[in-house]
């Protein structure tokens, strides 16, 4: 009979994931030396190679293939059991893995690690700030227990907690702020600068302007919200940002934000976690924190 370990297990998921000893070793915070021999040795204990070898790569066997699909399910019923452990003691404790999306993160983190550590002391928080598809990724592999995210999601395997509404604004050069927010049509003539690819607030922000009859203009993409709001600040365009990044990103920018007209373009913002996990509760308990901490965020910072 085979033995192994269930963190051999969790090192060729790793593996498997990245494709890359380097990548997956960091992400198991191991060493690469000693991550290729953990692997080494499962596939002697299976008797099985796992991994095809080469200078550039690493792949799956046809084998490894079928084992992957049967460990992620074997390590989900794991992390159900630690979880059904945790909901057992009564009160969240110990390591809890929250994802939160780019468009969150900067902004919300400071005000939320903070709550969590005086309504949760025994916590021992690890934050991903990643995008959405990635979050979701790990969150279904068990290698995040929950992820604040713009809802919905429309992932089956997902309970989807709503927590709080918000809107986005209007940024645009700051000459331009005694001027009357733009009208759908008018949408159409300006050069609006998104976020790249795989941000849902790029999506967002396309949905809006093809609802309000406005096709933007080819415009220049940004990793960041910083970035696209210094863009604006030195003429270039001009962008959307939601409401509680305002203080943050337009404090050293030349740049003036106006409300739209309705329908207001906005998000959903809540948390999702696994429908199968015991926790269900305890992470109610989390979003009711999350959103004490994002209505500090909410103050008046837009010009009319």
């Amino acid at each position: 009979m085979a033995s192994f370990t269930i963190k051999q297990l969790r090192y060729f998921e790793a593996l498997a994931l990245h494709r890359h000893f380097g990548r997956a070793a960091e992400a198991s915070a191991i060493s690469q030396p000693a991550l290729s021999v953990q692997i080494k040795e499962l596939e002697e204990a299976l008797g099985v190679q796992l991994f095809e070898r080469s200078a550039r790569q690493v792949r799956l066997t046809s084998f490894g293939e079928s084992f992957e699909a049967r460990v992620r399910e074997i390590l989900r019923r794991v992390d159900d059991l630690d979880d059904f452990a945790r909901a057992a003691r009564g009160k969240l404790a110990g390591r809890f893995r929250i994802g939160v999306i780019p468009t969150i993160a900067p902004y919300l983190l400071p005000h939320l690690i903070g709550n969590l550590a005086r309504s949760h002391p025994g916590l021992d928080l690890h934050v991903r700030e990643t995008l959405t598809p990635k979050l979701v990724q790990e969150l279904l592999q068990g290698q995040l227990d929950t992820a604040i995210v713009a809802l919905p999601v429309a992932e089956p395997a997902f309970t989807e907690k709503p927590i709080f509404e918000e809107r986005f604004v209007l940024v645009r050069p700051e000459s331009e702020a005694d001027k009357p927010a733009p009208r759908g049509e008018e949408l159409r003539d300006m050069r609006l600068l998104l976020l790249e690819e795989g941000h849902c607030l790029r999506e967002q922000t396309l949905s809006f302007c093809s609802t309000s009859g406005a096709v933007p203009r080819d415009g220049l993409d940004g990793s960041s919200l910083s970035t696209l709001v210094q863009m604006v600040g030195a003429g270039i365009g001009v962008t959307m940002i939601p409401e509680m990044a305002i203080p943050v990103e337009t404090r050293s920018a030349r740049v003036c934000c106006t409300p739209l007209e309705d329908p207001q373009p906005g998000r959903t913002i809540g948390m999702i976690w696994r429908r199968t996990s015991p926790l269900t509760e305890a992470y109610d308990e989390i979003a009711e924190v999350v959103a004490r901490s994002a209505e500090a965020l909410r103050r008046p910072g837009m010009a009319a």
